[in-house]
């Protein structure tokens, strides 16, 4: 993992975040790059106001991004390319659904704690059948979904996305980050439909493609140990 990951990682995922919008049919409510009034909220302790989220900025929202999804997933302990596929599920469903398409892809315990189990399991497979599988199965989840009909042309293209961007960041784990003031303005974004609010988890995280076997000895080290 390169050290710079995070940059990079958090820049790839405001581009596939909306500006702001505050619909009354969203249920998230005023929302700018991706970060909703609740969450908004939470971060500061107190109430926030549309104008504070409206008056977000990319610098403003970074520490968010990072405290809420990326140390959560714990992206600094993760494969480069991994990490950025993990990290972009949690913003788009919450880290522990992103977290439990990791540990089936990987072949652990899916109790969406990630620990080091999981980590070492990570580290002993390849990153790039790791980003594949887990596109894959991001991809199935969301099809399940009741919403797919209205939002699953975008999600679609997230997901191509991040499979391209993940595996070129394996490719190149030393790249420099990608510079976020390059980024259009949030308000010339275009809405983008619930992209940074998790759906609603109407089914099951779809199991892997090919899972990886677990001895009876592991089995029973992740039930001594309480974590994945």
């Amino acid at each position: 993992m390169a050290a710079s990951s995070y940059d990079r990682a958090f820049a790839l995922v405001l581009k596939h975040e909306g500006g702001w919008v505050d619909h009354p049919a969203d249920p998230g409510g005023a929302t700018n790059l991706g970060v909703t009034i609740r969450t908004l909220s939470d971060w500061l302790g107190q109430p926030a106001t549309k104008a504070e989220v409206k008056a977000l900025t990319r610098e403003k929202v970074a520490p968010i991004y990072r405290r809420n999804y990326w140390d959560r997933v714990a992206g600094d302990d993760l494969p480069a390319g991994v990490d950025y596929a993990v990290f972009d599920w949690a913003v788009n469903s919450g880290p522990k659904r992103a977290i439990i398409g990791l540990q089936r892809v990987v072949g652990v315990a899916d109790d969406g704690r990630l620990g080091p189990i999981t980590l070492t399991a990570v580290r002993g497979m390849d990153p790039t059948a790791i980003v594949n599988r887990l596109n894959d199965d991001r991809l199935t989840f969301l099809r399940q979904l009741s919403t797919w009909p209205t939002f699953g042309k975008g999600w679609s293209n997230r997901v191509a996305g991040v499979r391209k961007d993940a595996l070129a960041m394996i490719r190149s784990p030393a790249a420099p980050p990608i510079d976020i003031q390059s980024i259009p303005p949030a308000s010339t974004l275009p809405m983008a439909p619930n992209a940074g609010r998790p759906p609603v988890p109407t089914g099951p995280v779809p199991q892997p493609t090919k899972p990886a076997s677990r001895s009876l000895f592991g089995r029973i080290l992740d039930r001594l140990t309480g974590a994945a």
